[in-house]
Parts: structure tokens; sequence; C-alpha cells
């Protein structure tokens, strides 16, 4: 399956913006200790293959679980992703997900949604 770049920077960028990629930028000191704190760019970029092939392949309610290992972290990181919701408006679907993270017994929840037009990619939906 080929994803275009714009729907794995928009999973991406969801991934980083939640977690400590940008943190650390803006000094969002209370991002400290979160799983992001700990996950190193192979785990985003595992992490974001996990959650794309769930909205894609599970059903609402069904979680999938993802973690890093063989990643190269020192930290065990894990994550369970569950689409949660999806609305088809004519010829657009869009899936609410939930993406809990698991580190150093720190938790943190993310609620994506991604839409696509009839049988198209999947895109990340910026939430204003």
């Amino acid at each position: 399956m080929s994803t275009s770049p714009r729907v794995l920077s928009g999973i991406a960028a969801v991934l980083l913006l939640a977690f400590g990629a940008s943190a650390q930028a803006a000094n969002l000191g209370f991002l400290h200790d979160t799983p992001a704190s700990w996950m190193k760019q192979a785990d985003y970029d595992s992490l974001t293959h996990a959650v794309r092939d769930a909205v894609a392949n599970k059903a609402d309610g069904e979680p999938s679980t993802w973690n890093n290992d063989g990643l190269r972290n020192s930290v065990k990181i894990d994550a369970t992703i569950t689409p949660t919701k999806t609305e088809k408006d004519g010829n657009k679907t869009c899936r609410d997900t939930d993406v809990v993270v698991n580190a150093k017994g720190q938790t943190m929840t993310l609620h994506p949604q991604f839409c696509r037009e009839g049988e198209g990619q999947w895109v990340y939906q910026k939430r204003h």
C-alpha cells in the first residue's frame, strides 16, 4: 500500500505536536516526564505506521496494540490505538481515534481524526 507524503506527514504531525519534538523547542515543560519525552524518531515512525494501519483496518471499538520493541530505545513504550467513531457524509468518511501511549508509568492520550474521500487515502484533520 503506498501512502502519500501528505498522509504520512499529517499522522506524524499529530504525534510530533502532541509529543515532545515540539515540546523542547517551545519550552513546554508540562510535557516533561510524559511518554513523549522518551520517544525517538524510530518510535514516532513506527507508531505513525500503527495508527495509519488501525484507521484503515480496524472496526470502531476494536483496539490494536503497538510497542517499541526492537527499535533501539532503552525505554519501553507501548500504545493502544482504537478507532472510536466513523461518520459518513456523502462521499466523505471521517474516523475519530484514541491513541493511548504509556512509558515509565506515565500515560498520554491523543484523539486524532482522519478523513478520506471515497476510497482515497486517510488524511489527518487539523482541529481549530
